[in-house]
């Protein structure tokens, strides 16, 4: 198989596409909102939370018939929620420390409703709900329309997100201090997301379809 006939049929796949037409959204809020670097990380450390929640999801519905998976859930389950918030936490606080304005700096990420309230001052909203519409694509698409329910343990469904979430994070992260030592970031952060959407696809692939050459888009 070439490289190129590879890549097409990667891109083209259905939760390829949904995950590609979520990022337009921090596109169209760069160019037309006039979004700086704040709005953007806060975006992507969201984005971190919705997976966590999918997360949730993927293990309850795991190895259905599997009846002592379901005992070691009970107890799997509540550490991932309480292990994967608290690192998230962690990362949202830097978000908010590095980049958040002065009113957001001292924001407790453990109250709700000033998340919320974060979200909607910073015209998040739409571009959180079409995040999480592709993500639940993924989850009815690929975890229960081509069964790797069935394929997945609680175990390895326990680490699958860290990794994406400190490597990108660490990335943005350096990006966004890029961005901010330009007098128009507008440029850096479209490239931003351009990255961002790379590495997206290159997990996604990696995860949803593992048994196609990992070289391929290399």
């Amino acid at each position: 198989m070439s490289k190129s006939k590879f890549c097409g049929q990667q891109v083209f796949r259905p939760s390829v596409v949904a995950l590609l037409i979520a990022n337009i959204a921090p596109v169209y809020g760069v160019v037309f909102l006039g979004w700086t670097v704040f709005p953007l990380m806060l975006l992507f450390w969201l984005e971190n939370i919705i997976i966590g929640v999918f997360n949730i999801f993927r293990l309850l519905a795991c190895s259905p018939g599997n009846v002592r998976l379901w005992f070691a859930k009970i107890f799997l389950i509540p550490f991932f929620c309480v292990h994967y918030g608290m690192f998230t936490a962690i990362h949202g606080i830097f978000v908010i420390a590095l980049f958040g304005h002065k009113p957001f700096k001292n924001s407790p990420l453990s109250d709700l409703n000033q998340i919320i309230h974060i979200i909607k001052s910073e015209d998040l909203i739409y571009a959180v709900l079409i995040l999480f519409l592709s993500h639940a694509f993924s989850f009815l698409w690929n975890f229960i329309g081509q069964k790797e329910y069935a394929k997945t343990t609680p175990e390895e469904l326990m680490t699958r997100p860290y990794g994406r979430v400190a490597i990108l994070h660490f990335t943005i992260i350096l990006g966004g201090f890029f961005a901010m030592a330009f007098r128009s970031a507008t440029p850096a952060l479209i490239l931003l997301i351009v990255i961002k959407v790379i590495f997206d696809i290159k997990s996604h692939v990696r995860e949803h379809f593992p048994k196609t050459p990992a070289k391929a888009c290399t």
